[in-house]
């Protein structure tokens, strides 16, 4: 029996994730990832007509994963396995998955914003979408069977995906945190995941990004409590108040309705990205925000619906809208920026709920959208947030928890790699148990 993994992707930078796991002459993916700030160039310089995007093109501008570190491996793929439903860990299916006789498995919340992105792409791809149940296991050969256990994360239905083989599980962990107040969705699958340490783990596939960090990330919980500190004050009343947050954060989102509809004022969605990952939630049954907010989608009617806020009086609304990142096309860049009319004065609040992803691209752009906002005397009120990656202490009970024999540190920087190796040598971890890989890397494991 031969278990061999190749770190495809994500592990010289983060973003465009990708790893697969080979057991004998099978293989699964897990994830095909957008590098956001790349793929970003690209598709502007493809606006100027420049380029037009293809799988070359992309690969080239490191914005999707380099999937020809694997070419002798792509006859073997049997699955290709999403985690979650960000793109930095989905983005990039619809422009490799074509190239794999494999279906794609995924939970039902990110399988149907994966319906999206491809429909919105205006690509086709042959691949069968298959949605398997928080929890569920698929069968894949006699061999191989793939698991996905529930896990918090900042999207629903984010899943920690167990592919068990003979000589073991290889657990991929690259997105989450331990999070046992959330507010949509239950905690972690706790009991399972002891199973599956008691079952025996081969590696795991751990998320680093904040493991540098000596604490327990904060539950979801206590972000909702920051917004309603800020949102149920008084100092709002007779101002407009503007939330923005990330799209995909469908909790987050439902905090905000819900404290919006307790301080007595309309809620409006605009934004199409807000649109497509509230549609997804919505299509599976998972929330109902239309019942309680207006969503604006198109570009014409964002402008229009802002126009008529602006004359019935901002006091009675609260605005959620993209542009969280200061992304030049956002809702609130524009608005800022005075190309959609909507008067911003000293009453009003710019609340974000989110912290700046630190690239060069989003500090820019932050930079630049705040001090627009800034000659409008608004009151900002920033980082009202908590994070979906695990601190420290959650990196480290999980290796408690699934004891595995091998870890391979992903979606971090150096140093946060390192802190997951400091935690493991903790629970006296050896060196050639802790692999800290760079993209393209093959490790033989059993």
């Amino acid at each position: 029996m031969a278990v061999e993994i190749c770190t495809v992707s994500g592990f010289d930078e983060v973003g465009r994730n990708m790893i697969a796991v080979r057991v004998d002459d099978e293989v699964i993916i897990c994830d095909m990832g957008l590098h956001l700030e790349n793929y970003i160039k690209v598709t502007d310089d493809e606006e100027e007509g420049v380029v037009k995007l293809n799988r070359d093109v992309l690969i080239k501008a490191r914005a999707v994963p380099d999937d020809d570190l694997i070419r002798d491996w792509m006859p073997k793929v049997k699955a290709i396995v999403p985690s979650h439903a960000h793109l930095d860990h989905l983005g990039a299916i619809p422009y490799l998955a074509h190239h794999y006789d494999a279906p794609i498995l995924g939970t039902p919340y990110t399988i149907q914003v994966l319906r999206h992105i491809i429909e919105d792409a205006g690509l086709r791809i042959s691949n069968k979408l298959k949605v398997v149940d928080l929890n569920g296991k698929v069968a894949i050969s006699k061999k191989i069977k793939v698991e996905l256990v529930s896990i918090t994360h900042s999207t629903p239905h984010t899943a920690m995906v167990v592919i068990h083989t003979p000589a073991g599980a290889v657990v991929y962990a690259n997105d989450f945190k331990l999070d046992d107040t959330p507010t949509l969705g239950k905690p972690p699958n706790y009991e399972r995941i002891k199973e599956i340490g008691k079952e025996g783990v081969l590696a795991v596939f751990v998320d680093s990004t904040n493991a540098y960090v000596d604490a327990k990330t904060p539950s979801e919980k206590v972000a909702k409590d920051m917004l309603a500190d800020v949102l149920l004050s008084q100092n709002h009343d007779g101002r407009g108040i503007i939330v923005t947050t990330f799209s995909s954060h469908i909790a987050r989102l439902k905090s905000v309705i819900e404290l919006g509809q307790k301080i007595g004022r309309k809620v409006v969605i605009l934004g199409r990205s807000m649109a497509k990952y509230i549609a997804a939630a919505e299509e599976i049954n998972l929330v109902n925000f239309s019942d309680k907010a207006e969503l604006v989608k198109f570009s014409a009617k964002v402008g229009e619906r802002l126009r008529k806020i602006d004359r019935d009086g901002k006091e009675k609304y609260l605005v959620i809208c993209t542009g969280h990142q200061g992304e030049p096309k956002s809702v609130l860049s524009r608005i800022a920026s005075g190309l959609l009319h909507f008067n911003l004065g000293p009453k009003d609040a710019i609340v974000f709920s989110c912290r700046v992803i630190p690239t060069p691209t989003n500090r820019k752009n932050r930079e630049r959208l705040e001090s627009l906002l800034r000659r409008t005397n608004v009151r900002i009120f920033k980082d009202v947030h908590q994070s979906g990656h695990a601190s420290g202490q959650d990196v480290r009970y999980l290796l408690e928890l699934l004891r595995p024999k091998h870890i391979i540190p992903s979606h971090g920087e150096r140093r946060s790699k390192e802190a997951v190796k400091h935690a493991a040598s903790a629970l006296g971890y050896g060196e050639k148990q802790v692999h800290l890989a760079h993209d393209g890397q093959r490790i033989v494991l059993a």
